[in-house]
C-alpha cells in the first residue's frame, strides 16, 4: 500500500489553506465593489488572485526542486490569447503557471474547467472569484454561459489569456481507448500520446473573442513530463512530484488563423497531429527535450526576478496562513466575519450558482442602466432639437407675417 508523503501533505494543505483563507480574508472584503463597478472589481480581484497563483510555483520549484524547461516561441507579455494544451494529467493547468510566471502575467489567466470543481471549499471559491469558466460538458448548456462570460470579458476590455483543453479530459488508458474508438468511427489515426481534440468549444471561443476584438493570438502548448507523472491530486499526496516539466510554445497571431469554422476545426486537428509526433520524438530522445538547448527561448523576466517573486510568495503566504490561524483562534470578530463569509459562499452557490454568476448579474444591471440613460439622453436631445426647430419655425413664421403685413400696408399707402 502506498504511503502518504509528508511533503505531499504539506503541499496540498498549504495550497488549500492559502485558497481558503485568501478567499475569505483577501477577496471577501472586495466583494461589495462588485455591486458598484464589476469592471473595477474584476481589475482588483485578478491581481489578488495572481498572488496566490505564484504559491504553487514557489512550492514546486523552491521546496520540491522541480525543473522547468520552456522552448519555442514564448509569449508577448500582456497579450490577449487562447491557450490550447494537451491534457496529460489532471494537474496540467497548475503546472502551466510555472511557464506563465516567466513569460506573461498570471493575472490574465482564465481557465475552462469542470463545473464540479466550483463547489470545492477554498479552491472552488477562489476560482469563482477569478471568473474561471465552468462547463458541464454539455454544449447545449455550456454555450449560453460561455457566451455570457466571453462577452463580459470583451465588454469590460480586461485582457485575458484563456486556457482550454480541447481533449476534454486527461490522458489515461480508459480515455485513450475512447479516443481510439472515435478515431475508428471517423477514419482517423490512433494516437498514443494525445487524445483526439473536441473542436466545437475551441472554434466558438476563438470566433467570439475575435468578433469582440479581444484576441491577439493563439498559443499552442505541448507539455511533457520525463519522469514521475502525477496523474491526479492523489499522486501529489503520495509525494510523486515531477522532476522536470517541459513546455513547448507555438504562437499563432490571430491574423494567421482561418476565418471559417470548418477550417479552424481542421487547423486545431492539425496541431494535435503535430503534438503526437512531437511527443513521440520527445519520449524517444536521449536526453529528452523538445528542442536543442540553444533553441530555448529566454523568458521575459530574469531568473533573479522570478526567484525573488517565488521567495516573496513563500514568505507572504506562510505568514498570511499563520496569522489567519492565530487570528481565528484569538479574535472573536474575525471568527464572526469568517463564519459569515463561509455562509455567504455556500448560500450564493445554492441561490445563484456561484460568485461569477452574481458578477455577471451585476454587469447586466449596470449595462442596462447605461443603455437606458443613453436612450434617455438621446430622446432628450431629440426633444430639445425638435423644440428648438419648432421655435425657429415659429420665429421665422412670425417674422414672415410681419413682413407680409408691412408689405400690405405699403401697398395700401401707395394705392392711396
Amino acid at each position: 500500500m502506498a504511503m502518504v508523503s509528508l511533503r505531499g501533505l504539506f503541499f496540498i494543505i498549504t495550497l488549500f489553506l492559502g485558497s481558503f483563507y485568501g478567499s475569505v480574508f483577501m477577496l471577501g472584503p472586495v466583494l461589495p465593489l462588485m455591486l458598484l463597478s464589476p469592471a473595477w472589481y474584476r481589475w482588483i480581484t485578478d491581481r489578488i488572485v495572481a498572488t496566490w497563483l505564484t504559491l504553487p510555483v514557489a512550492l514546486l520549484e523552491l521546496v520540491f526542486g522541480v525543473k522547468v524547461v520552456i522552448t519555442g516561441d514564448g509569449f508577448v507579455p500582456g497579450e490577449r490569447s487562447v491557450i490550447i494544451m494537451n491534457h496529460r494529467t489532471r494537474l496540467d493547468w497548475m503546472f502551466l503557471w510555472c511557464c506563465l510566471l516567466r513569460f506573461s502575467y498570471l493575472r490574465l489567466e482564465k481557465i475552462c474547467l469542470k463545473a464540479a470543481l466550483k463547489v470545492v471549499p477554498g479552491f472552488g471559491w477562489a476560482m469563482q472569484m477569478a471568473s474561471f469558466i465552468f462547463i458541464h460538458r454539455r454544449w447545449e448548456d455550456d454555450r449560453t454561459h460561455m457566451t455570457n462570460m466571453l462577452q463580459y470579458f470583451c465588454h469590460i476590455r480586461e485582457p485575458v489569456q484563456l486556457l482550454l483543453f480541447p481533449e476534454g479530459t486527461d490522458l489515461t488508458d480508459n480515455t485513450r481507448a475512447k479516443s481510439d474508438e472515435f478515431a475508428e468511427r471517423n477514419g482517423l489515426p490512433k494516437y498514443e500520446f494525445v487524445l483526439h481534440p473536441r473542436t466545437t468549444g475551441f472554434t466558438f471561443i476563438v470566433d467570439t473573442l475575435r468578433k469582440g476584438n479581444n484576441l491577439d493570438a493563439v498559443h499552442d502548448i505541448t507539455v511533457a513530463y520525463p519522469q514521475n507523472i502525477p496523474q491526479t491530486e492523489r499522486h501529489l499526496v503520495l509525494g510523486q512530484f515531477p522532476r522536470e516539466i517541459h513546455f513547448h510554445v507555438q504562437r499563432y497571431p490571430v491574423s494567421s488563423l482561418p476565418r471559417s469554422t470548418a477550417q479552424l476545426q481542421s487547423w486545431c486537428q492539425e496541431r494535435w497531429a503535430e503534438k503526437e509526433q512531437r511527443l513521440r520524438d520527445f519520449y524517444q530522445a536521449v536526453p529528452r527535450a523538445f528542442d536543442a538547448p540553444e533553441a530555448r527561448v529566454p523568458p521575459c523576466k530574469s531568473e533573479l526576478r522570478v526567484t525573488l517573486i517565488k521567495a516573496a510568495s513563500l514568505l507572504y503566504w506562510s505568514s498570511f496562513i499563520a496569522l489567519s490561524c492565530v487570528g481565528l483562534w484569538l479574535w472573536v470578530p474575525l471568527r464572526i466575519f469568517f463564519l459569515l463569509m463561509v455562509i455567504f459562499f455556500l448560500g450564493l452557490q445554492r441561490l445563484m450558482g456561484g460568485i461569477e454568476m452574481m458578477e455577471l448579474a451585476c454587469h447586466r444591471h449596470w449595462n442596462s442602466l447605461s443603455s437606458k440613460e443613453g436612450r434617455s439622453d438621446e430622446t432628450e436631445w431629440r426633444l430639445l432639437s425638435t423644440a428648438d426647430s419648432s421655435n425657429q419655425n415659429l420665429r421665422f413664421s412670425t417674422h414672415q407675417s410681419k413682413r407680409q403685413c408691412h408689405h400690405s400696408s405699403n401697398t395700401c399707402m401707395e394705392g392711396r
